[in-house]
């Protein structure tokens, strides 16, 4: 199987780990040279996809493709030599459309029934503002009265470009849907932290939840593709609060960071089932039951003698990230790390029989860190919520 991951950055490196784990053989695309998913696959080209004449030279030969970016442009460039090729491009453009607008998103949520926050202006402060299109944390604001909250919303202030809602205390989940009407598969709730921006900095599986709230965000999930029309993969954040999921956000394309820490955890490869929905396979890995296995994954950053947990987005500001086996006592790495240097990130893979095993290695690791290095400083960031509150969102 060879499969065209198209983009580079955060998503591609997701892609590319879990393809090359597949035993695939993976060819990179990016308009960008020095991304960080470049070295991850057996080959990169540098080509903007917008320019569809040149793509045969660069994805002529693939089974299919996977597009690990959120550019309109590109996506529709794809779509349209998917239809000239007929080489299956493993992206719903439908479903997209909805997820990518928190708007459309919370109208459907609505409908089919789920709780979500409260609005503002019919909640009170601290109130969480994000913008309407795109993932992640980018953009996010918390405001912890209101007259920040009215000094932000200056003249000239667009509403259509944002979400005002209010902030909840509670536990933060994720939850993967891979599939086609009729027959969707929910993955493995994993448990999310973020950082001071709000941006993922750790996940943990198996979730902390009771397996009847497992059930429950399984069901709810399902309930989502199926409003939708799902075909392919999505995923849903939600926070846990108050005996009651409220529905944050869904993406349907392929998410970060949970589908390694899923990997690890079950033993299911994602990049695998999405493949084969368009590349159908007869090999397909059941979920590995009473195999479960407890894993934490995370992001540090290493400057001087400071050692810091943030969120994803420092893991695209240092170049092409290499993937290291037993890295510092990590089951894995994927790092900018060189022998000698004082300025690196990481993301690292603990694994163990169980949360409490996989924590405990993580701990002996980053202990061995700070010792061979001579670390000093280290901060886990987090957000700056209000007093009494651990919540967290993204």
């Amino acid at each position: 199987m060879i499969v065209g991951i198209v983009g580079g950055k955060l998503q591609g490196v997701e892609a590319a780990y879990l393809a090359r784990k597949a035993g695939w053989e993976v060819k990179i695309v990016d308009r960008l040279p020095g991304v960080p998913a470049a070295d991850l696959g057996d080959s990169f080209a540098q080509h903007d996809v917008v320019l569809e004449k040149d793509l045969a030279g660069v994805l002529g030969d693939v089974d299919f493709i996977i597009p690990a970016l959120e550019d309109d442009s590109a996506l529709q460039s794809l779509a349209r030599w998917s239809r000239k090729t007929g080489t299956p491009l493993a992206f719903d453009p439908q479903a997209y459309r909805l997820s990518s607008s928190k708007l459309k998103s919370a109208q459907i949520f609505k409908i089919i029934g789920l709780a979500i926050p409260v609005a503002w202006p019919q909640c009170s402060c601290p109130v969480l503002a994000k913008p309407v299109r795109g993932s992640g944390s980018k953009g996010v604001h918390l405001f912890h009265d209101m007259d920040a909250l009215k000094k932000w919303l200056a003249p000239g202030f667009s509403s259509a470009d944002w979400v005002l809602e209010e902030f909840i205390d509670g536990s933060q989940h994720s939850l993967e849907v891979v599939g086609k009407p009729g027959n969707y598969r929910a993955l493995q709730v994993t448990d999310l932290e973020v950082d001071e921006k709000f941006d993922c900095k750790r996940v943990s599986a198996p979730s902390r939840l009771s397996l009847n709230r497992i059930a429950e965000f399984e069901q709810i999930a399902l309930k989502i593709a199926a409003a939708i029309d799902l075909h392919g993969i999505m995923d849903v954040e939600a926070i846990y609060s108050r005996e009651e999921f409220k529905i944050l956000e869904i993406d349907a394309r392929l998410p970060s960071q949970t589908p390694t820490a899923v990997y690890w955890s079950t033993n299911q490869n994602m990049i695998e089932l999405l493949g084969n929905l368009y590349v159908p396979s007869p090999i397909d890995r059941p979920p590995a039951g009473g195999a479960v296995r407890g894993v934490v994954y995370e992001h540090v950053q290493v400057c001087g003698h400071s050692l810091r947990f943030y969120g994803e987005r420092i893991m695209s500001e240092g170049g092409p990230l290499r993937l290291q086996q037993s890295f510092f006592g990590a089951d894995e790495a994927l790092t900018n790390f060189v022998s000698g240097s004082d300025n690196w990130v990481a993301t690292l893979v603990f694994c163990g029989r169980n949360s409490q095993r996989a924590w405990e290695k993580r701990n002996r690791s980053i202990t061995r860190i700070t010792q061979h290095l001579g670390i000093k400083d280290v901060v886990d960031s987090q957000p700056d919520v209000p007093s009494g509150r651990s919540g967290s969102r993204s």
